[in-house]
């Protein structure tokens, strides 16, 4: 007869190896230094169950759902989990009147964790608004998305937003080695040996993501074969067959000397460097959406508004190749770095940023000018300054009118060169009195 233990350590041995392997403390936790490190403000705040409604962003698999699970369990609070794709407006009230009966009965506060909080909509945002505004609910939301541009505002600015990064290739290797040690949780009853050259590939292609490198380890210990002496011995070969990609064919300095020459083909305008030059990274094992990403880059970059189509260019062929897959993506790859290539070129746009950006960060006298701001509230002197505002299309299309504010006013951030499209805008700017 099977007893409750065994039952309960089948059912945790069953488990993936990133969930058995989840770190239950800070000092389990993986990477995120810059957010968890001694004495930065998340980690005293948790320690001190200080924490309070936040919200989690990061790319997939870099610890925002681990450390959401760290503070539940280090604190002394009640948790609730739920997961914004299959949750109701129903299931938010209920998690509100837990709350508020936990508060009330037992003067325990209550932390929600919300997994894709940005799939939210906004009636289901407008139910948990009020609990997190009178502190009934401690709100912990984990999302891939920019929460600014994808969450209803209300909630973000009751939030702090905390920003995950990808993990770097060091963190994925120092857990990889721990799981293959790990007698309880990880792989450590396996006989196991695997090769530098196997971990290190793994922990580069995973991406930053540690789920993915655990499911690649766990997928190559498991199918490996055992070799007469009980040993499971994981080549490389196995690794590039658990990932699912093969490994560089050049080491990284050299990776980085072709990534330059890469990049610098297309800024030259020499087509035939370029398309050697993304094809030597692709078949050296290289994954193709790198390639596509500094393509994108440089459509902006380096041809900019001399022909805006290299961006549609580069970004439809990126669209092509993730339907299409390889090798026939590839086919519109080539013709977006020819187009790129044989674009005209300008700097123009990226000057523009630069300027705009500096602007941006070191002046503090931004007043907008009050015909411009927000006046659909206010009192009536307020709304009587929106009648200053020249209605562009009530003259044409265009109308001479100040928009930046006082202290910018003269500032001039994009300057149009006489190549390409740009030379149609400088003269179309010049018949609007707009010359530098």
């Amino acid at each position: 007869m099977t007893d409750l233990f065994d039952f309960n350590e089948n059912e945790e041995r069953a488990k993936p190896l990133a969930e058995r392997m989840r770190a239950n403390s800070l000092k389990e936790f993986v990477g995120q230094t810059h957010l968890v490190a001694e004495g930065s403000l998340l980690r005293r705040a948790i320690a001190l169950d200080r924490l309070g409604s936040c919200i989690f962003w990061g790319p997939p698999g870099c610890g925002k759902t681990t450390l959401a699970n760290i503070v539940a369990a280090q604190t002394n609070g009640a948790f609730i989990k739920l997961n914004a794709v299959n949750a109701g407006v129903s299931d938010v009230k209920k998690a509100v009147e837990e709350a508020r009966d936990n508060l009330k009965l037992y003067n325990k506060r209550t932390y929600l964790m919300l997994d894709e909080c940005h799939r939210f909509s906004k009636t289901q945002s407008d139910s948990l608004l009020p609990a997190i505004e009178q502190g009934t609910i401690l709100f912990i939301g984990s999302t891939t998305e920019n929460p600014y541009a994808s969450m209803t505002p209300a909630i973000v600015s009751r939030c702090r937003v905390f920003e995950f990064k990808p993990l770097t290739e060091e963190d994925v290797l120092r857990a990889l080695d721990r799981a293959l040690t790990d007698k309880r949780k990880g792989l450590g009853a396996y006989r196991t040996e695997v090769a530098p050259a196997a971990l290190e590939h793994i922990a580069r292609t995973a991406g930053g993501d540690l789920r993915t490198a655990y499911n690649a380890l766990e997928l190559a210990v498991l199918t490996t074969p055992p070799q007469e002496d009980g040993t499971v011995r994981v080549t490389l070969s196995d690794a590039e067959q658990s990932i699912q990609r093969k490994a560089l064919s050049y080491n990284e300095d050299l990776y980085y000397d072709i990534l330059s020459a890469f990049c610098k083909s297309l800024r030259g305008s020499d087509s035939d460097a370029a398309l050697y030059y993304a094809m030597r990274l692709i078949e050296g094992g290289c994954d193709p959406v790198l390639v596509f990403r500094r393509l994108i880059a440089h459509s902006a970059e380096d041809v900019g508004m001399a022909d805006p189509n290299a961006l549609i260019m580069a970004t439809g062929a990126l669209t092509a190749y993730q339907n299409m897959g390889y090798p026939e993506g590839l086919i519109p790859l080539a013709e977006a770095i020819i187009y790129v290539c044989e674009a005209e070129k300008s700097y123009s746009v990226k000057t523009a940023l630069l300027k705009a950006q500096r602007d941006a960060r070191e002046n503090r006298d931004d007043a907008i000018p009050s015909y411009l701001r927000d006046h659909s509230y206010g009192d009536q002197a307020m709304k009587a300054q929106s009648k200053k505002y020249r209605f562009p299309h009530d003259y044409g299309g265009w109308v001479k009118q100040q928009y930046l504010p006082d202290s910018l006013k003269n500032r001039t951030y994009y300057q149009p060169t006489d190549y390409g499209y740009e030379k149609q805008v400088k003269e179309t700017r010049a018949r609007k009195g707009k010359t530098e």
